[in-house]
Parts: structure tokens; C-alpha cells; sequence
């Protein structure tokens, strides 16, 4: 584990020594672009995370040091200048070898209760663990069509849900987000929504009826979207598929929703493009 091979700080930090965090960075190329993630700060802030949180592997996956900097880095990215309280309230992450099942109990507008298990590659409970597929959240082994990052998309669910309630309305602290105010975020964020969901609906009108819209032959129809199609559930998803490419390839989200980048910019307190 983790903490066998690192030095541990007496402040509830975990050491990273340089060749690993070297490693990591040099994987997740993105990263590399964002201002102020070469600052020291942000590596003991990695530290303080390694520390408070129990990662551990699910499935027989073998967790090793660079898995878990690997993914300590980009679960750090959403509170690099929010701070690490900011992940309060629980303490696990599960690592999965792979998309693992889900069950899910679901009840529709007339009461009854549907009960079904989906592959997933990443789930947040809401007072409970943080799950992940590593497969999905290593970033060394490429980049899919539209900004993807699992790791990202969970703890920005995580900062959603401290807020009471996973509604895409994060908590908005008076001292960090003094120009911010829960109407404002409302009303922009279900704006970006709304028109998100208005251009899903004219590419799915332009799908050929011999292209079944969950194959890859509408795939290129879709990749018009600035985001993935998954943002259009609901504002909790639209918030955190947001975030993945807010942090992953900001220039398409900021060019479709400039006020909504605006807003996510505030709130995160930093801009990804100025890096």
C-alpha cells in the first residue's frame, strides 16, 4: 500500500517522492497544461488526500503507489484552490480492474418502482465511497471522442452533493465565492441546459433511420455536441460532465456555453485556458 512505501508526514500528508509524482504527471497530459498544478501546494494537496481518504482495490485489483497518485491527482484538480474540506464527510474510494455492475431502483411519474443493474465506470454515493474503473480513469491509454475523465466527473458529484442535494447547484462559500449567488447559478446553469438538450434533440431528428442512436454509426452525428450526450440526463450530470471538460478540453465548453464556463471558472477558482 501506498502508505508503506511513502514517507508520512506528521500533518496528515502523505510524501510523494518526485520520481512518482514525475510519473503521474507525464501520464495525464492534461494536467500538464493547467496553471499552477507544478506548484508545491498542489502536490501536498494530493498528500493531504492520499491521507485522509482509504483507497482500496475492489475485484482483485492490485493498488500500487502510482495508481493511487495517479489518481490523487486528478481527484485534486476540482479543489486545487477550494481545499481539501472540501471532500469532507466520507472517506473511501474503491477501485475497480474494470466497468463494474450497479443496481439501480428507479420510480417513474406514475409510482411504480423500477429495479434494474447497469455497467457503469463510476459511481458517487452520497455520504459513501467514491467507485472507479481504473481502466477508465488511466489516462496514459488515450482519449475518447468527447472530454472523458471518470475521476473528475465523480468528485465533481462529490462537491454537488455537499450542498445537500445532486442538482448541478455545488456549495458556494461566502469567502471563495463572493460574486457568486445560487440564482445566478440557477438561472445560467439551466440556460447551457436547456440549450444543450434543444441541439441532442435536432442531431437525434438527423439521425437516419437505419442508424441506431446507441451504436457507433451515430457517433459522428453526436460528436457535434460540445459535450456527451450523458450531460443531457439531468443538471446533476450536466454539472459533472461539465467538469470533466472543464479541467479535460475547456476551449469546446467555453466556445458553446461562454457564461456557463464563466460561472465554473468562479467557482472552481481557476481558468483551465489561461494555463
Amino acid at each position: 500500500m501506498l502508505k508503506r512505501l511513502l514517507d508520512t508526514l506528521g500533518l496528515g500528508e502523505v510524501g510523494i517522492p518526485q520520481s512518482l509524482w514525475d510519473l503521474a504527471l507525464n501520464e495525464l497530459t492534461f494536467v500538464r497544461r493547467l496553471a499552477g498544478t507544478a506548484d508545491p501546494e498542489f502536490r501536498r494537496l494530493c498528500g493531504r488526500l492520499l491521507a485522509t481518504k482509504v483507497m482500496t482495490g475492489a475485484g482483485g485489483l492490485q493498488l500500487t503507489a502510482p495508481i493511487q497518485i495517479n489518481l490523487a491527482v486528478q481527484a485534486c484538480l476540482p479543489i486545487q484552490h477550494l481545499g481539501i474540506d472540501w471532500y469532507r464527510g466520507w472517506s473511501g474510494i474503491v477501485v475497480y480492474p474494470s466497468e463494474f455492475r450497479a443496481d439501480r431502483r428507479v420510480q417513474d411519474e406514475s409510482g411504480l418502482v423500477h429495479e434494474f443493474s447497469e455497467t457503469v465506470a463510476g459511481e458517487s454515493w452520497d455520504g459513501g465511497p467514491v467507485i472507479v474503473s481504473w481502466p477508465d480513469a488511466d489516462h496514459g491509454s488515450g482519449a475518447p471522442e468527447f472530454a472523458f475523465n471518470v475521476v473528475i466527473h465523480e468528485f465533481a458529484h462529490k462537491l454537488d452533493l455537499l450542498n445537500g442535494e445532486a442538482d448541478g447547484l455545488p456549495h458556494l462559500d461566502r469567502r471563495l465565492h463572493a460574486g457568486l449567488d445560487s440564482g445566478r447559478w440557477r438561472q445560467i446553469l439551466d440556460e447551457a441546459f436547456d440549450r444543450f438538450n434543444a441541439a441532442l434533440d435536432l442531431i437525434e431528428l438527423q439521425l437516419p433511420d437505419h442508424v441506431d442512436p446507441e451504436s457507433s454509426a451515430a457517433d459522428a452525428y453526436y460528436a457535434r455536441l460540445p459535450l456527451d450526450p450523458y450531460a443531457a440526463q439531468d443538471t446533476a450530470e450536466f454539472f459533472a460532465v461539465s467538469s470533466e471538460a472543464f479541467f479535460v478540453e475547456p476551449s469546446r465548453l467555453r466556445e458553446a456555453f461562454p457564461a456557463w464556463y464563466g460561472l465554473l471558472s468562479d467557482f472552481y477558482r481557476q481558468d483551465p485556458l489561461a494555463g
